[in-house]
């Protein structure tokens, strides 16, 4: 059933047309104004209150984190964690140029750039920002940072900075839409929270059923 089958059998069922102005009036004034929603009080604070949120959701998330001082440590912390889970010294990341800008050649870190094709273990993002109150990051899509690193990789590793830690979601839509202008987004824009998980088989929780079944932190604070 088409979109347009089904919004006209909505309206023949409310009585409208779609056209009446008030309600027309009425979205508009909505898109408009974007109005936020109810912001929760978790997340809150300063920029330290809400970094030590995010690291609190995300422990409880199931991700793991660490913090690092300055970009030029993080490939250095990516390859400790490929380490540490015994995993192959291979990553591949988009053309993000704060990712390209790191000293990658002060590991033995074999690098692959651009979107993964299904075969990639481990990739690694740079996230627009993080959501204190659920440690979510929120990464766009293009070339910098492509969808399927987000999905395809069995271990995703993603950066993000302190300062781009913001308390909440309406938080992180404004800030969307003073990055990218009102009415205009990214093609996809994806909340990322803990590595992929499913309890749907006898209520079991099994990570990495739609997805990465880790998810690594890097948080940059210089």
């Amino acid at each position: 059933m088409s979109k347009e089958t089904i919004l006209a059998s909505v309206r023949r069922s409310l009585g409208v047309s779609g056209r009446e102005l008030p309600r027309r009036t009425g979205v508009d004034d909505r898109l408009a104004a974007a109005p936020r929603g109810v912001v929760p009080a978790r997340g809150q604070g300063d920029q330290g209150e809400r970094l030590a949120k995010f690291i609190e959701m995300a422990a409880v998330a199931q991700a793991s984190l660490v913090e690092v001082a300055s970009a030029a440590e993080v490939p250095q912390a990516v390859a400790a964690f490929l380490r540490e889970h015994n995993l192959p010294a291979t990553i591949r990341r988009g053309d993000d140029l704060r990712l390209a800008a790191m000293p990658w050649h002060t590991t033995t870190l074999a690098l692959a750039s651009g979107a993964s094709d299904g075969q990639d273990l481990n990739a690694v993002s740079h996230a627009l920002a993080g959501i204190a109150e659920t440690a979510t990051l929120v990464l766009v899509s293009g070339r910098d940072n492509p969808t399927t690193l987000n999905f395809l990789p069995d271990n995703h590793i993603v950066v993000v900075d302190a300062k781009d830690i913001l308390p909440d979601y309406e938080a992180m839509w404004t800030a969307l839409r003073a990055r990218y202008g009102k009415g205009e987004m990214p093609r996809t824009v994806n909340w990322i929270t803990g590595p992929s998980r499913s309890a749907d088989i006898e209520q079991t929780l099994l990570l990495g059923a739609h997805g990465p079944r880790r998810l690594h932190v890097i948080v940059v604070n210089g």
